[in-house]
């Protein structure tokens, strides 16, 4: 059996790094040889949130007559490559033994059929990040654009992770498996298979941002800021009520930035005067507060696993976590409209929960991406519970290495 040498590739909607990691793959087994980070540079995350807010809505035509668009698309990818070429540089690895980039590209826009059936629109999605560029800067060959394979077919999109954690549970066990990144998302995994696959909400999404528009960090590591802080129950019903269309959409869904409306978010904290470090603890408490509201939006027919398995850098912040877990106890502030709701949902586990982290985590969407490009090498289809069978993706090759030299010779003997 063929053992391939992929590197996945995930950017995602936090742009703190590209987040690199070479998987190997025979058959159903899958083992990490090395992974990598390289931080983006606050210049690059201005003009991707510029990019972003100026795409959004606009057709084709629209965005690629932006002045900014192509350079901005030119430097991600740029990017990109150097981080795939540090690697390959630390960890000496020979580039002729890698079989393939997955590579996600960075999601500017997403509108899903589940947001598009409430509007009367058609759905669509936008990921900047060509797969032949990337492939040329890294002669590597590339394997991209997931999504729209899906959102053609008439399904969300995203989360595209349910099938990787399946594959996990074969070593890690079945169970909920709980992403807390920019925007949080769950699979439940029952014998091996993906029954049910989501998007909840916001995570780090408003805290992140939050804390870099006021200070200098990247985000409340550790909870610096959120542990000095209490909850403010007004604020959490504001959060609640300013995106409630959203969080009360059906199950399965798929969020995106551009839904959750951080700037109205951001602007009733200023109403409500709330000091600094309880403005952070309550946009953290929030986060934990969709994902268990997510939670309860799960149909009565499906079985409750009482085994969650944490992943994402999320779930590192304390604050958070902690939250999370006096949510499933019972011992978190609940809005008086969701208490009935909460309460029901926690007599669905058969037993006491067990709450714990993945040991696959720390590169698990990036993962992902090499996972998705395995199965696209192989022609197999990547199944979610709501899909047919999907071949997702496309395939870019590089140039050859000695293209140019090649192009020379042939000019110089005419």
């Amino acid at each position: 059996m063929k053992k391939y040498q992929i590197i996945g590739c995930m950017t995602g909607n936090s742009m703190d790094a590209v987040d690199l990691v070479l998987t190997e793959f025979e058959g159903e087994k899958m083992k990490d040889i090395c992974s990598f980070s390289k931080p983006f540079t606050k210049e690059i995350q201005s003009k991707i949130e510029i990019l972003r807010a100026e795409v959004f809505d606009k057709t084709r035509d629209e965005i690629l007559r932006l002045k900014d668009f192509v350079p901005v698309h030119n430097e991600f990818v740029r990017f990109v490559a150097d981080a795939v070429n540090e690697m390959c540089e630390k960890y000496k690895l020979d580039k002729n033994r890698i079989d393939a980039i997955g590579f996600h590209g960075k999601t500017l826009d997403h509108y899903p059929p589940s947001k598009g059936k409430r509007e009367g629109r058609k759905p669509y999605t936008l990921q900047i990040g060509s797969g032949k560029m990337l492939a040329d800067l890294t002669g590597i060959k590339v394997v991209y654009d997931f999504r729209s394979d899906f959102i053609i077919k008439g399904f969300e999109g995203a989360p595209l992770i349910g099938p990787h954690n399946a594959h996990i549970a074969r070593l890690e066990g079945d169970g909920i498996y709980f992403n807390g990144g920019n925007t949080s998302n769950f699979a439940i995994i029952a014998k091996g298979r993906t029954i049910f696959n989501t998007d909840t909400g916001p995570f780090n999404e408003y805290v992140d941002s939050f804390v870099r528009l006021y200070t200098s960090k990247d985000c409340d590591f550790d909870g610096y800021y959120g542990k000095k802080g209490k909850l403010d129950k007004i604020l959490l019903q504001k959060f609640f009520d300013i995106c409630r269309d959203f969080y009360e959409t059906d199950l399965p869904k798929s969020g995106d930035p551009q839904y959750y409306h951080k700037t109205e978010v951001f602007d009733v904290i200023k109403e409500q005067l709330t000091n600094f470090n309880s403005a952070v603890y309550t946009l953290e408490y929030f986060a934990a507060y969709i994902a268990m509201f997510g939670l309860t939006m799960v149909d009565e027919q499906i079985e409750i696993p009482s085994e969650i398995i944490l992943f994402g850098g999320g779930w590192k912040n304390p604050v958070v976590r902690q939250s999370f877990d006096d949510l499933l106890l019972g011992n978190g502030y609940v809005l008086p409209e969701h208490q009935a709701k909460f309460d029901a949902f926690r007599k669905r586990f058969r037993k006491k929960t067990n709450v714990r982290y993945s040991s696959f985590g720390e590169m698990m969407e990036a993962r992902l991406m090499a996972d998705m490009a395995y199965f696209k090498i192989e022609n197999k289809p990547w199944i979610l519970p709501e899909t047919s069978s999907i071949v997702a993706g496309r395939i870019a090759l590089p140039i050859e290495k000695d293209y140019d030299d090649m192009i020379n010779r042939a000019v110089k003997s005419i």
